[in-house]
């Protein structure tokens, strides 16, 4: 499957319907506690309407766009994201993607995660919900190709994190060079702690301009994001954090979403 929004540029590059957001650590790491998610801090303002325009390279090759849209509904932010593959690769493998994601602005917890996957002949329509009054989140999973369906309940923690709103509530955090944010993440009905390390800071050039960055690798310790290879962000090194560049280096190839444009409306 894509990342769950950047998890949809994965399958655009291969047929290959596993890639995960989340790379494993350098190094065998002692499984930590679920951490509690920090909430974001009150000074951060997200803005009302912001849409975000990704082309997707796949070695020499422009696989696809990935486009993010957020907007702010009540105390919640909204975001939807598409990822479509183009040229060759969409002629040797079709990719229409499509996400649902959002989490509460004062506290960060996730308010559920959908897809609607169509990558060659597979397609699936999932819905993830969680309960946190009840410690339970629940999924919905349906096999368009084959009509089966499937339903799944697990235990969560009071909040959690969710694979695309990650990407988002993270550019809330301080982003420190050389310290980690730890958040507990729904990942396929488990919770994992997922670590966002601050690596450096980098000039970045995309089509929407140059930019200075903080480069962030993305971690978790446990469960199936811990093998499914690595995967960088690179935030504005401003107050704004927004993300301008992300690449996922996986076994059969190196993904990388470079900003193309940036509207706020």
């Amino acid at each position: 499957m894509l990342l769950y929004a950047l998890i949809a540029a994965v399958s655009i590059g291969a047929n290959r319907a596993d890639a995960q957001l989340f790379s494993k650590p350098a190094a065998p790491a002692t499984q930590r506690p679920i951490p509690v998610l920090p909430p974001p801090p009150g000074n951060f303002d997200y803005p009302q309407h912001e849409t975000l325009t990704f082309t997707v390279d796949w070695r020499v090759f422009t696989a696809g766009t990935a486009v993010f849209h957020l907007d702010q509904v009540g105390n919640a932010l909204k975001i939807s994201a598409t990822a479509d593959s183009v040229g060759a690769v969409n002629l040797l493998f079709p990719v229409v993607d499509r996400f649902q994601s959002g989490f509460d602005l004062k506290t960060g917890c996730s308010t559920g995660f959908n897809k609607q996957i169509q990558e060659g002949r597979r397609k699936i329509a999932s819905e993830l919900s969680f309960d946190y009054e009840h410690g339970k989140q629940s999924q919905n999973e349906r096999n368009l190709v084959k009509g089966t369906a499937t339903h799944k309940e697990a235990s969560i923690p009071a909040c959690v994190a969710d694979s695309l709103g990650a990407i988002f509530y993270i550019q809330s955090q301080p982003l420190t060079v050389g310290q980690t944010v730890y958040f507990p993440l729904a990942d396929s009905m488990r919770t994992v702690t997922v670590g966002m390390k601050t690596e450096a800071r980098e000039e970045i050039k995309t089509p929407a301009g140059t930019f200075q960055t903080i480069k962030v690798q993305a971690t978790a310790d446990e469960g199936v994001v811990k093998n499914r290879g690595s995967i960088w962000i690179w935030y504005t090194d401003d107050p704004r954090h927004l993300p301008v560049q992300i690449q996922a280096r996986l076994f059969w190839g190196t993904i990388t979403f470079h900003l193309q444009s940036v509207e706020f409306k």
